[in-house]
């Protein structure tokens, strides 16, 4: 809600940061907000004690983080699904994101450890070209 509500008034400004910034920004006040609101620790129209709070909560910032890099990967990974095989993606998936040791990988899958590796290979390297667009795109 926090964020349909901000989201008119938003003007969007390369050169006063990345819209991630922004984004980030909003969400985090929203939860400050919440969570103050909830423990009466903070009032809400105290926005420099939200903002203190914000620079002091690591977990959040950490939270955040995983969440991008795993929304990005997420998104990624529908191209990925698109443009490889379903051997090379679920090699790809068993061997790389799984942690299932090649030779396993290999025998479970019924393709050479040659495979695993091209497959996790091309892959990554696909991964790392959509990712560094996406993050581009964002602005």
């Amino acid at each position: 809600m926090a964020l349909s509500r901000a989201m008119p008034g938003f003007q969007y400004d390369p050169a006063k940061g990345k819209f991630r910034s922004y984004l980030k920004t909003v969400v985090l006040h929203a939860i400050f907000r919440r969570k103050a609101q909830s423990q009466g620790e903070v009032p809400l129209d105290d926005v420099g004690a939200l903002t203190g709070a914000l620079v002091i909560d690591q977990h959040s910032e950490e939270t955040w983080e995983a969440e991008w890099r795993q929304y990005h990967l997420r998104m990624a990974m529908r191209t990925i699904h698109a443009e490889f095989s379903r051997a090379d993606v679920t090699a790809f998936k068993a061997y790389a994101l799984e942690g299932m040791e090649a030779r396993a990988s290999a025998e479970l899958l019924g393709l050479s450890i040659d495979q695993i590796y091209q497959a996790k290979s091309r892959i990554l390297k696909r991964l790392s070209q959509i990712v560094e667009k996406q993050i581009k795109d964002e602005g």
